[in-house]
């Protein structure tokens, strides 16, 4: 392993792979990642994958565009499938606020060259014939978006860069971080690493890891329920994927997987997760599932597509997913401690990893972002957040779902 280099990326999930990618592209080669465990293994390894265009703030929309940019440039640069899956998305319309809102960003997606319109009723059942469209007002429709395989990408974007000449140490955690004449200090327990920068982009281990130097991140983990469906016998019938499907009312997100569904549920009264620090044990795990708490949602996600009632459930999902007080990252320097980055704070990291790369990234080597984001700023929160402040703050966004700022009250 090597002892000294230019820059150490913490954290080997979709965030910290793509960091690396990045880098590499803009010419800084020398580059360690480190990873406590296996690539992956934070929550990339049981996230959905999807990289919808769609978001609920415009101005993080050239984050989620550069992702599905970056993941096709890795998979070009690697020869290693991402396994996109070109579906495009329906976030549908369930009032005329929403509608009319949909409306307002169409200048936005022009003026980024992304495909974009607000679709019909009927335009919606040709394109997904297992919504119930009744009470619906329309949907925003983004058809060059998708999913892609979180693993696949994840290893695209490690082996594009270690072609380049950075490199990937795993089963390599970090124990502490230190600054000493002018330069970072990594200790870990195959030795000492000296860099003039270190990216932490641990997920939600990068609280516990930062606190050794008085940092305080607002960064706290709540569990977060997917479900796999059998398959659908109106999927069978198709020659064709199906849209994913985004609905505020049900505050859940749906997509074909293999001919099944694949849900993520937003439940009302979310569950936090390890408020007093990451287990050190903990390793590649999932939640007991607690299928009760998202019965209100289920039926209303019924409601929406019957077939996924008429399904058998094959596999639900609960694991740890990662929040800030206003559920953006954080990204960016730290002003006080000067070569010290964070990329942290993901609750859609396979959607904005691949963007929050080439954003920090160009952060880094120009000293200055390509383009201005300070709602992503890693010091916005300043270093007095409380923990019960974080939290309740945290519920709200959570729960809150896909409803678009508007909306919240």
């Amino acid at each position: 392993m090597k002892t000294g280099v230019q820059v150490v990326v913490v954290g080997g999930g979709i965030v910290g792979a793509s960091v690396l990618y990045w880098l590499t592209r803009l010419g800084w080669t020398d580059c360690l990642l480190i990873e406590r465990r296996e690539l992956t293994s934070g929550s990339t390894w049981h996230a959905a994958g999807n990289t919808t265009y769609f978001g609920p703030y415009a101005q993080m929309t050239r984050l989620f565009a550069g992702s599905i940019r970056t993941y096709l440039q890795a998979q070009e640069d690697s020869g290693h499938s991402v396994g996109f899956h070109q579906t495009g998305s329906l976030r549908v319309a369930t009032t005329a606020l929403e509608r009319q809102q949909f409306h307002s960003f169409e200048q936005n997606y022009k003026a980024l060259g992304i495909p974009y319109q607000v679709i019909n009723n009927d335009q919606i059942e040709k394109l997904h014939p297992c919504i119930n469209t009744e009470g619906l007002f329309g949907a925003a429709h983004t058809p060059t978006d998708g999913h892609v395989d979180p693993a696949g990408a994840t290893h695209a974007l490690a082996k594009a860069a270690t072609k380049c000449g950075a490199s990937v140490k795993r089963q390599c955690p970090m124990k502490a971080l230190r600054k000493e004449g002018g330069h970072w200090l990594v200790d870990t327990p195959d030795g000492v690493i000296r860099a003039q920068h270190v990216v932490m982009a641990a997920s939600f281990w990068s609280k516990d890891l930062l606190a050794g130097l008085g940092i305080n991140a607002p960064l706290y983990a709540t569990q977060h329920h997917e479900m796999i469906t059998e398959g659908v016998a109106a999927l069978k019938t198709l020659d064709h994927e199906v849209p994913a499907f985004r609905d505020s009312y049900v505050s859940c997100s749906v997509r074909q997987e293999g001919q099944g569904f694949l849900a993520g549920i937003y439940e009302t009264d979310p569950v936090f997760w390890a408020l007093d620090g990451i287990p050190k044990d903990f390793k590649e795990e999932l939640f007991p599932s607690e299928i009760d708490r998202l019965m209100p949602h289920l039926e209303k996600l019924i409601d929406r597509i019957p077939a996924f009632g008429d399904a058998g459930i094959k596999t639900v999902n609960n694991g740890p997913m990662c929040w800030t007080p206003d559920g953006l990252p954080l990204l960016g320097p730290l002003s006080e401690h000067e070569g010290l980055w964070l990329a942290s704070g993901f609750n859609v990291g396979i959607g904005t990893g691949g963007g929050s790369g080439e954003f920090l990234a160009h952060w880094m080597v120009d000293g200055k972002p390509h383009f201005d984001l300070p709602i992503v700023h890693a010091d916005r929160f300043g270093n007095s957040v409380s923990r019960e402040s974080a939290i309740e703050s945290i519920k709200a966004c959570y729960r809150q779902g896909y409803k678009l700022p508007d909306q919240i009250g």
